[in-house]
């Protein structure tokens, strides 16, 4: 089996487009991690014949398969509920589809400061759910009612800080004691495990964790200073260690949009 050394962990799954793995398979190999390390893809609702066509694809990439024996969609944490329980007492830096490293050595960048009771991200947020429920066109005042109402038991009004989790690292172990045996059985759940008052970021928070953003420039940065890192939706966020589809939406804006969202993640 793998030994004890970081796992970097890509998933893939049957609802995602080739697309997303050819360019996370494309960055892995242009930019060089800098740490030695596990690769793990692990592939999610998906037929072996059609495993093996990627598989055929990074034939000359050294990694390990890991095929998810769940047949529900249960989601990214789903996945890594089980391959945290199959990759015990390891390191483990998980990244969704859509996410990808854009700077050198950044699995070195990342265990710089990865130590015992901390979770690392790429990036992180103050934005709340509460804010993302509006009224719009055609108006159905008793439909927003209820999504707010909703949203107010499940997110804390902003600001809501937690650890973005399209690209986060954390002890094996420590993902199962949070976990711990949770159904996703929705997106909404999916969402609350992100940033609601359950979230990961809070659960660790009450243990005492460090909860860290690392920057391209090997930089650790503290819950109260996540914004500094540059990394999401703050001015051009030149500072980003791993992308993901949200950071890159983020790029795409003009000025007003990119002022927009900074304040809703951020306040300023």
């Amino acid at each position: 089996m793998l030994k004890s050394k970081p796992i970097v962990c890509y998933l893939f799954t049957n609802f995602d487009q080739r697309k997303s793995f050819l360019n996370f398979f494309k960055n892995y190999k242009k930019f060089k991690s800098g740490f030695n390390h596990d690769l793990i893809i692990c592939y999610k609702l998906m037929e072996r014949k059609k495993i093996l066509k990627y598989e055929n694809l990074i034939k000359n990439t050294k990694h390990y398969a890991f095929i998810d024996p769940s047949n529900e969609n249960d989601w990214d944490f789903g996945s890594y509920n089980r391959v945290s329980k199959n990759f015990k007492n390891r390191v483990i830096l998980f990244m969704n589809s859509h996410s990808y490293p854009i700077t050198i050595l950044w699995l070195k960048k990342f265990m710089k400061h990865f130590k015992h009771k901390t979770i690392i991200a790429s990036s992180g947020s103050y934005e709340s759910t509460t804010k993302q429920v509006k009224l719009k066109w055609p108006f159905n005042i008793v439909s927003f009612l209820k999504k707010k109402i909703k949203a107010k038991k499940s997110f804390a009004n902003y600001p809501n800080p937690h650890l973005n989790t399209s690209s986060f690292m954390i002890k094996s172990n420590d993902f199962l004691k949070f976990i711990n045996e949770r159904k996703f059985l929705s997106k909404y759940e999916t969402w609350k495990i992100e940033s609601g008052f359950n979230s990961l970021t809070n659960f660790f928070k009450r243990k005492g964790y460090d909860l860290l953003v690392v920057n391209s420039d090997g930089r650790k940065f503290k819950l109260n200073n996540w914004m500094k890192s540059e990394t999401y939706h703050y001015k051009y966020q030149s500072k980003c260690i791993i992308s993901d589809k949200h950071s890159r939406k983020y790029l795409k804006f003009n000025k007003v949009e990119r002022e927009k969202s900074q304040k809703a993640v951020w306040g300023v």
